[in-house]
């Protein structure tokens, strides 16, 4: 008899180890994409040195003293454009009294022809749609008096001059909206930037801040040292200039005692009055955009100075340097005036054995200072 098939059911096989395996396999997965992503994640800056700050910190003071003189530049562009277009206005409004009164004028005119009963050609005029091509009309002008002829071209010209007067008014105002964006866009420049400087040096520990302290004295050593050979050499070059006169004198047996060409005397009275004006600001504060008298920036101390001697300087560095005559470092004399940097956005004035007065940058100053301290651009004789 054959066997009966048996009805069991086969017991199901139970993989209970696979998904574990694919559980972990996923988290070595996600420990080693974290791994790896931490791996080649940039690592962190590394603190600059403090040669490093003391050259961007120099850096930050340069730019700002850019865009102040970009500030001084856009402020004197704003004030005078503003005085022109109060004229252009007041003009506008004085031609149009003059262009109402001609239209009373007129207006009299017109209604004495009403009154007369004759059709008036003013009014007429005053009602046409095109005013210009009623006055081209020789029957209007034939029918009028030499007088109304006379109102009448006084009329079109003050109108024609009142219209040209709104459209430069509008274009001044324009103008001056300009410049007054220009401003307040170096305003924020220069406090972003002084406020980065601000920012670096306060996040430096005492003994790094002594340590920069160090570099800067090091450095005006340095500065003071250049100063003394370059007071050394125009020592020596006055001297051999005294001595090749007097032989000349003596060789031509002259008794002219005079010690430099009225042109030379002239400067150096002009010279003195701005050097004593210089050293009465001296310990006054450094504050962009100012001209005095509590507080200077570098060309608003430069212009007041060159006032006090009766010399009207521009606002900026960047017009200053193109007053006067152009001097070599060799042949500088005391009231020139020196600039600094490749943008030429600082200056001084010069006072003799290499040194200048000026006012520095924030935080600093009016004071005395090798005019080695910066990179020189070059030097002016402003008269």
């Amino acid at each position: 008899m054959p066997a009966l098939a048996s009805h069991r059911k086969p017991r199901t096989r139970m993989r209970t180890t696979t998904p574990a395996v694919g559980l972990t396999t996923a988290a070595l997965a996600s420990v080693t994409l974290l791994s790896t992503q931490s791996a080649t994640a940039a690592p962190a800056a590394p603190k600059p040195s403090i040669e490093e700050v003391q050259k961007k910190v120099d850096n930050l003071y340069r730019q700002a003293g850019t865009a102040t003189q970009q500030y001084n530049m856009a402020k004197t562009a704003s004030t005078q454009q503003r005085s022109k277009v109060d004229a252009l206005l007041e003009a506008a409004a004085k031609r149009a009294d003059k262009l109402n009164e001609t239209r009373r004028e007129l207006g009299n005119y017109a209604a004495a022809q009403y009154r007369s009963g004759a059709i008036a050609p003013t009014a007429t005029f005053f009602l046409a749609d095109d005013p210009q091509s009623y006055f081209d009309q020789d029957q209007l002008m034939a029918r009028m008096t030499s007088q109304q002829q006379k109102a009448v071209a006084d009329f079109r010209t003050q109108q024609s001059e009142a219209a040209t007067k709104r459209v430069e008014a509008t274009k001044s105002l324009q103008t001056l909206t300009e410049s007054q964006t220009t401003l307040r866009t170096s305003k924020q420049q220069v406090q972003s930037k002084l406020a980065e400087a601000r920012t670096l040096l306060s996040e430096l520990t005492a003994e790094e801040k002594a340590r920069l302290a160090e570099l800067e004295r090091k450095k005006e050593a340095e500065a003071e040292r250049k100063a003394e050979e370059l007071a050394r050499q125009q020592a020596a070059a006055a001297k051999a200039e005294a001595d090749r006169a007097a032989e000349e004198e003596a060789s031509q047996g002259e008794a002219d005692t005079g010690t430099g060409t009225g042109s030379d005397s002239s400067y150096a009275s002009k010279a003195d009055k701005v050097l004593a004006f210089a050293r009465d600001q001296i310990g006054k504060p450094y504050v962009w955009g100012a001209t005095g008298p509590s507080s200077y920036d570098c060309s608003g101390l430069t212009q007041a100075a060159w006032k006090a001697a009766g010399v009207d300087l521009p606002r900026t560095t960047w017009d200053q340097v193109e007053v006067g005559t152009r001097v070599a470092t060799a042949d500088l004399k005391p009231g020139d005036l020196v600039f600094f940097y490749d943008d030429i956005s600082h200056v001084g004035i010069y006072k003799g054995d290499g040194m200048m007065i000026h006012a520095p940058k924030p935080g600093a100053n009016v004071r005395e200072e090798s005019i080695y301290y910066m990179p020189i651009y070059g030097s002016v004789r402003p008269a």
